[in-house]
C-alpha cells in the first residue's frame, strides 16, 4: 500500500474537486488500488476540440489531476506539498464519445519527486494516451 492513510476511500477523494478545472469537466473517482488511483473524464463540449475529437489538452488535464492527487495521497499533508514539475502526452487514438478513464500508477516515490505512468483508455479499454507525470514534493512553509 502506498497511499498515507490506508483507509482512504473514493467518497474522501471528492473533497479535492469542488470549484476546480477537474469539476468543471466533469471528471469523477472511479477507483483506488494500493498502488493506483483511476479517474474518468466525460468526452463531451466541454472536452472536445472543433473536430469533435476529445483535446488533447482535456487528456492532459486528466492526467495532472489523477498523478497530482496521487502523489497528495501518498505524502504526509501535514508536512509535504506537491506541485506538478513536468507532464508530457503520447495521444494514441482519438475519442468522440462516452468516457475516458486515467489510472495513475508510480513509477518512481521519492523523497523530492513522485513521478506517475498514466494511461488513458475509452470506454472499449483502447489506449488513447500514454503520459508521465513528474511531481515536486516540498516541505510545507511553517
Amino acid at each position: 500500500m502506498i497511499w498515507f492513510n490506508p483507509q482512504l476511500t473514493l467518497t474522501q477523494l471528492d473533497e479535492f474537486t469542488p470549484g476546480t478545472m477537474a469539476n468543471h469537466l466533469g471528471m469523477e473517482w472511479v477507483d483506488i488500488g494500493i498502488d493506483y488511483l483511476s479517474l474518468r473524464m466525460p468526452v463531451d463540449e466541454r472536452t472536445k476540440q472543433p473536430y469533435g475529437l476529445l483535446h488533447g489538452g482535456a487528456s492532459c488535464a486528466l492526467a495532472e489531476t489523477v498523478g497530482s492527487v496521487a502523489s497528495h495521497l501518498v505524502i504526509d499533508p501535514e508536512k509535504f506539498i506537491c506541485v506538478g514539475l513536468e507532464i508530457n502526452a503520447n495521444h494514441i487514438r482519438s475519442a468522440r464519445e462516452g468516457f475516458v478513464t486515467a489510472k495513475a500508477t508510480p513509477l518512481h516515490l521519492g523523497g523530492s519527486t513522485h513521478i506517475w505512468d498514466i494511461k488513458i483508455h475509452d470506454d472499449q479499454e483502447k489506449l488513447i494516451c500514454v503520459s508521465r507525470l513528474t511531481v515536486a514534493i516540498l516541505q510545507k512553509q511553517k
